[in-house]
């Protein structure tokens, strides 16, 4: 995960802690990501502007509040309990089924962008996590616009 890398450097902390110098320590570790995997979802949920993107969700969404909790904590730098549950995340795979269009895309971002700011106090490296967020939502685009 080069992404985690590169964020390494954005914030460091002299604690010894579970997840040192990484961005999931670095935005308030498990409680914080938490909060920001159940944010995105609400406004997934409650925002109109996202309304195809919640269509190609499964409801009830408790289930993939879950797991993508999980992955965000591993993403992120903290632990790595997605994948002794679920395996390597293979994103563009496990996306295939779905048809991923640039304008879902771009409803995602917006989920994670309003999700993000709420959540992450640190500016600047809430702009990285979504910057590389960008990326990797780019990488799931399997179809031109309908």
């Amino acid at each position: 995960m080069g992404i985690i890398n590169f964020l390494h450097k954005s914030k460091k902390t002299s604690k010894d802690q579970a997840y040192p110098n990484t961005p999931y320590q670095s935005i308030g570790g498990a409680s914080t990501v938490h909060l920001l995997a159940n944010r995105f979802y609400d406004i997934m949920e409650q925002d109109p502007m996202a309304k195809d993107l919640l269509a190609i969700h499964p409801l009830p969404l408790d289930r993939i509040r879950r797991v993508f909790t999980l992955y965000l904590s591993m993403w992120l730098g903290g632990p790595d309990d997605y994948e002794k549950q679920f395996g390597h995340p293979r994103l563009r795979a496990r996306h295939l089924p779905f048809t991923v269009t640039p304008a879902l895309k771009r409803q995602w971002m917006y989920c994670m962008r309003k999700a993000m700011m709420q959540t992450v106090h640190d500016i600047q490296l809430a702009e990285q996590l979504l910057s590389a967020l960008d990326q990797l939502a780019e990488h799931m685009i399997n179809s031109e616009e309908r």
